[in-house]
């Protein structure tokens, strides 16, 4: 067999090449989403992912035979530096993400040159699969390869698992993505704390304001820094990335789907729920042009899908442990799951991903009736 090489991305050429391996790995796999090549080149290109103004990344391609066989990212966030070693990054952390791999050669030659590049930014951990951020798509799938994932959830290789551990790594945290039907209303005692908080005076569940889209986001955001602050992987959101975020954000905005919980006039929780876009993009080839831009225009107007997934949803931290912060979850699960049924059409919904050490919000996906329909695994190993 040819020698495989290892290079960086360097070219236009290149970042064309490193975009496009995944088109052709997956070509024939039905459970495969084509994401749209001008996001995942607005990802990875610094200047326009904001994530850049505190990390650092290096793209490398590998080559055998003069073809493209596989790629990986070696990167570094320096806030994730800054963050308590118990809460899983810290001092010494590097990442590695953004994996597509044609076999396990190329996967061993990936991880080593990643790590080679991690040791010369003085890392004494690597940590991966993590692309760019945990904001973005954390974890590698190691269950549920029989569907198709949901929108900003990403799908790999069944094979890569094993190719991974064979380089020396173990999982450090699993992230779980939860399947519930939503048509036919929540399971009985999860109604009758839900109608006990709409007996409340104390609490309101309100839509978010379009109108005031840029505070609205500013407030959900600050709401997940707190509410998330000590979970495991947290890196806070700076200011540009919740700009960037409300940006990219706000055309699948829906006020129905969006609500904020307040306690006694304050708001203290969230959930922000948006149509499973994937259903419309698997069908794109990973472009809108010429006219796949004309016809997600008109899909959003007035969205019609099957899933509705729930990205974020988060309870500022004086409330969590607290009989408050499950009844606040489940009354914003419910008021949204009836717009999303009734405006929208949706039949089921994909809650998370939730941190497998997460055990109250893994209580409310089961408190809805959802099950683990998904399983992503993010890696560790001494350098």
């Amino acid at each position: 067999m040819s020698e495989i090489t290892i290079r960086p991305v360097v070219t236009k050429t290149d970042r064309k090449a490193f975009v496009d391996l995944p088109f052709r790995l997956y070509a024939n796999d039905p459970n495969w989403v084509p994401p749209l090549k001008d996001e995942v080149h607005g990802l990875i290109t610094p200047g326009k992912n904001p994530w850049f103004e505190h990390g650092e990344a290096e793209f490398f391609l590998a080559e055998r035979a003069g073809q493209v066989v596989g790629r990986i990212s070696a990167h570094i966030d320096h806030l994730a530096l800054k963050q308590p070693p118990e809460q899983g990054m810290g001092p010494g952390c590097g990442n590695w993400g953004l994996f597509e791999a044609e076999d396990a050669a190329v996967a061993t030659a990936l991880i080593a040159r990643a790590e080679d590049a991690l040791r010369a930014k003085g890392m004494t951990r690597s940590m991966g699969p993590i692309s760019l951020a945990m904001w973005d798509e954390p974890g590698l799938l190691v269950e549920g390869f029989d569907h198709p994932p949901v929108v900003m959830m990403g799908f790999n290789s069944s094979a890569y698992a094993p190719w991974i551990e064979a380089a020396g790594y173990a999982g450090v945290q699993d992230l779980l993505t939860y399947d519930l039907p939503i048509d036919k209303g929540l399971p009985e005692l999860s109604n009758r704390i839900v109608a006990m908080g709409e007996r409340s005076d104390k609490i309101r569940i309100r839509r978010v304001d379009k109108s005031r889209f840029d505070e609205e986001a500013a407030l959900l955001l600050s709401i997940l820094n707190d509410a998330w602050s000590d979970n495991w992987g947290f890196v806070p959101f700076t200011d540009a990335e919740i700009a960037y975020a409300g940006k990219k954000l706000k055309p699948i905005v829906y006020e129905d789907l969006i609500r904020v919980a307040e306690v006694d006039g304050e708001p203290v929780a969230f959930m922000m729920t948006i149509p499973d876009l994937n259903e419309k993009l698997k069908n794109f080839g990973g472009s809108l042009f010429p006219f796949n831009w004309a016809k997600l225009l008109w899909w959003l107007r007035k969205p019609k899908v099957t899933t509705m997934r729930v990205p974020l949803m988060g309870v500022v931290k004086k409330l969590q442990s607290t009989r408050m912060a499950s009844q606040l979850a489940l009354m914003l699960v419910e008021y949204i799951r009836r717009d999303s049924v009734s405006k929208f059409g949706a039949v089921r919904g994909d809650f998370g991903w939730v941190l497998a050490s997460n055990g109250p919000m893994k209580s409310v996906g089961e408190a809805v009736g959802g099950t683990v329909n998904k399983v992503y695994r993010i890696y560790e190993k001494a350098l």
